[in-house]
């Protein structure tokens, strides 16, 4: 294409309208002379802004550059007269201080005593040269700490010598990784969190359920959010809120069990603490059923605010836990072993009970009932409502929590 046939606007404008985006373009290293030699011939300066605009629309479309870069350079131009190339332009340098040579030295120092740290390093290539007179070190002993780790992650530094160290786990000191080993008594218990919804970016209440690995008494509580102040007292009160003494503690590796307050709270009261292994999705398998089985059949899955965890607490602890433990049967599976060693669990009718039948099962029971509690008096609660009076109650109770929270959470919208 004759570039230089263009003359008038007129002629640029039908140019314009008559090639397609792309059709022309000069190469790069020419941008510059021809954005001038364009400029210079139309005399940008004598025009309007719409004949202006009708240039730089050209200069963009020959260039490929974007209307910022070639305004840019519009701008120069007006400025200094001429355009001039600035890619490979030389810049200012500081002087390389330290050679080639240097740096080797440093990977060779490195290498033999393994890559300690950057002021060890420096107090050896400073005893080199003035202990023991190696000139080599003459410019390394004057080096600082901070440059020393610039050579080190330099380039050539990494080409002379490559330092590989394998991943390193990190253990967690907390909690044996194991399943339960409770050996048929009651005290070992399983806990696992429900989260009871989002709603708006808003995170709701959360239940905590733990369940005694033998007898399968179970208790729910709720907690305002995943955090010390709100989690601690709630594991406190479970861990009260059982008749018998506990004796284990076992959870998923979630970090609102796997922590410091809770380990510490756990090893005041003298209570094994335990954590699911990779792998061994039965290792916490207990709790889990019971938490579609119990807490999101009674609760659902409806968002529930944070601000109602204490009536939904306590709704748990006045009716939802006396009727899971006294009034719902459970299957208890039955073990056997076959001659490859294969453990098979057979549930039988007959062997179906109550969490508090189970707990009476065992034989002596009583030894494992924690002190000031007797069994006359959980016979007492055992019996002071039927089966279908404590359902009853419980429907009653839940419906009326939840006509509550809803009549709580319309006023608030």
């Amino acid at each position: 294409m004759e570039e230089a046939r263009l003359h008038t606007l007129g002629q640029v404008k039908a140019f314009l309208d008559g090639t397609a985006e792309g059709a022309f373009r000069f190469p790069k290293a020419e941008r510059y002379q021809f954005i001038e030699r364009v400029l210079t011939r139309f005399g940008y300066a004598q025009h309007g802004r719409v004949n202006r605009g009708v240039l730089l629309r050209y200069l963009e479309r020959m260039t490929g550059l974007s209307r910022q870069q070639v305004t840019r350079l519009v701008r120069e131009y007006r400025q200094d007269g001429t355009l001039s190339c600035r890619h490979g332009a030389s810049r200012h340098a500081f002087p390389s201080r330290f050679t080639a040579t240097d740096v080797a030295l440093l990977a060779e120092v490195d290498a033999l005593h393994g890559t300690v740290s950057g002021p060890a390093t420096k107090k050896l290539m400073e005893r080199a040269l003035l202990l023991f007179g190696d000139a080599r070190f003459e410019r390394l002993a004057g080096i600082s700490v901070s440059h020393l780790y610039n050579l080190r992650g330099g380039i050539p530094y990494q080409r002379t010598r490559r330092h590989w160290t394998k991943t390193r786990p990190t253990g967690v000191p907390i909690g044996q990784r194991r399943a339960p080993q409770p050996n048929g008594m009651p005290g070992y218990i399983r806990i696992d969190s429900v989260h009871q919804g989002d709603q708006d970016g808003v995170k709701g209440v959360y239940h905590i359920n733990t369940v005694d690995s033998v007898t399968q008494f179970q208790l729910v509580a709720t907690c305002e959010k995943i955090s010390e102040a709100s989690l601690l007292p709630v594991i406190r009160q479970l861990l009260e809120g059982f008749p018998f003494t506990i004796l284990g503690f076992h959870a998923d590796n979630g970090s609102e069990y796997i922590n410091d307050q809770v380990a510490t709270l756990l090893e005041t009261l003298r209570i094994e603490f335990t954590k699911s292994r990779p792998r061994q999705s039965n290792d916490n398998a207990l709790a889990e059923p019971k938490n579609g089985a119990v807490v999101r059949k009674h609760l659902g899955y409806a968002h529930i605010p944070q601000q109602f965890a204490e009536q939904v607490n306590a709704f748990c602890a006045d009716f939802l836990n006396p009727s899971v433990n006294f009034h719902r049967p459970c299957f208890f599976p039955e073990t056997s072993t076959d001659a490859t060693g294969k453990e098979r669990k057979r549930y039988r009718y007959e062997d179906m009970k109550t969490p508090y039948e189970k707990l009476k099962s065992v034989p002596d029971a009583h030894q494992y009932l924690k002190v000031g509690i007797i069994a006359e008096h959980l016979d007492a609660l055992a019996s002071r409502l039927s089966d279908t009076e404590a359902a009853l109650a419980l429907n009653h109770a839940r419906k009326t929590l939840f006509q509550t929270i809803s009549a709580a959470s319309r006023k608030r919208a």
